[in-house]
């Protein structure tokens, strides 16, 4: 699976091409789940989006080992110009919504338990969180086309304030003190969450009141972009609970609780205590791939658009994900985001794991420490 960074671009060919497509194995989960239960019948697999990333996803990726390679740097404008790695992630969303339907159709009428139910409603959030991974990459792109799309694939979670604060604020403050959506040394996920979520919200209104200010717009209009991306939600719950019953519409909310936390336990381990250091001059220094935790994992990159080389995505934001590259001075993760989304959600196994490597990162020197 590998490819020498200085191979030669005529004729180089990703290796990795037509293995991105399984990124749409969690948004097919909803179906393939019904599909398990109608053949086999246990309601269990109405969990299904659970077990491959808590379980499948974590084994193959424990066979399948890490993948180093880059393409060649002459090969990367061609290969971010490249449609069919668009279409790739593009297909993710009408599949979100079609499984997001197929849901509330089985919650008003299918003949499910409510243990059935919370199982569908954890695999239908677990869409949603990967949703908002695909509104991260799509929300950074300067295609006008695109950034709506962002909106609409994180309207089934509530959470279209991301998209102006992670632009706009995260990448700004990333791994400092001030970014609420950068965990600190000893922050547990469960006081991180809430911090940053409601930072972020506070974050994302601040930034955006001073845009329309700076074009001559008031607050209050519909070219808000927390406004439009808020009314999407709304709009999509309602027509949700109008054509189901009322009766969707707790489900409805934990889904997009799951989809929430799911998202923000990535948030939380993207940048666990690692701090940039501030100049001479009392400004910190330019984010760089020392500033992320990262996973060359191959399996969990496939199934995320790469969002594990996240050092690169943050050194430079607008690259595809097709084209994000690992580079050796990046902080490694011991896995894949799944298998650490799972210790973030278990404070003490947490820490356990990752405070003696944060420590060891920067040779024991808690003052290059954020929270050290």
């Amino acid at each position: 699976m590998s490819a020498s960074p200085s191979a030669p671009t005529l004729g180089w060919r990703d290796p990795k091409r037509y293995l991105w497509p399984l990124g749409l194995v969690i948004p097919l989960s909803p179906f393939m789940a019904w599909g398990l239960v109608t053949w086999l019948g246990p309601g269990a697999f109405w969990a299904l989006g659970l077990i491959i990333i808590a379980v499948a996803v974590p084994l193959v990726d424990a066979f399948a080992g890490v993948d180093k390679s880059n393409p060649p740097l002459e090969a990367a404008e061609a290969l971010e110009n490249d449609k069919y790695y668009r279409w790739c992630l593009y297909l993710l969303i009408p599949l979100q919504y079609a499984g997001l339907i197929a849901a509330c159709y089985l919650w008003a009428y299918g003949p499910l338990g409510v243990p059935e139910r919370i199982g569908l409603a954890v695999t239908i959030g677990i869409v949603g969180g990967v949703g908002i991974n695909a509104a991260h990459e799509l929300g950074h792109k300067r295609e006008n086309a695109e950034r709506w799309l962002s909106k609409i694939t994180l309207a089934q979670a509530f959470y279209g304030h991301f998209y102006v604060e992670h632009n706009h604020g995260h990448h700004v403050r990333v791994a400092t003190p001030e970014d609420p959506a950068s965990a600190r040394y000893g922050e547990s996920f469960w006081k991180f969450l809430p911090r940053s979520m409601f930072g972020g919200i506070k974050s994302a209104w601040e930034l955006e009141q001073r845009r329309l200010d700076r074009v001559g717009k008031k607050t209050w209009t519909a070219h808000n972009h927390l406004f439009n991306a808020l009314a999407m939600s709304i709009v999509l719950f309602a027509i949700l609970i109008a054509a189901f019953g009322w009766q969707v519409a707790p489900y409805l909310v934990l889904q997009a609780a799951i989809a929430v936390i799911l998202f923000e336990a990535a948030n939380y381990l993207e940048h666990y205590g690692l701090l940039r250091q501030k100049r001479s001059n009392g400004k910190y220094e330019r984010c760089n791939h020392t500033h992320s935790w990262n996973s060359d994992h191959l399996w969990s990159n496939l199934f995320l658009y790469h969002l594990q080389r996240h050092s690169d995505h943050h050194a430079n934001p607008v690259r595809r994900y097709q084209a994000l590259r690992t580079v050796d001075e990046s902080p490694q993760l011991p896995a894949g985001y799944a298998v650490m989304i799972v210790c973030a959600l278990v404070p003490p196994l947490w820490r356990k794991v990752m405070d003696q490597r944060l420590i060891d990162y920067y040779d024991g020197d808690m003052a290059r420490v954020n929270g050290g």
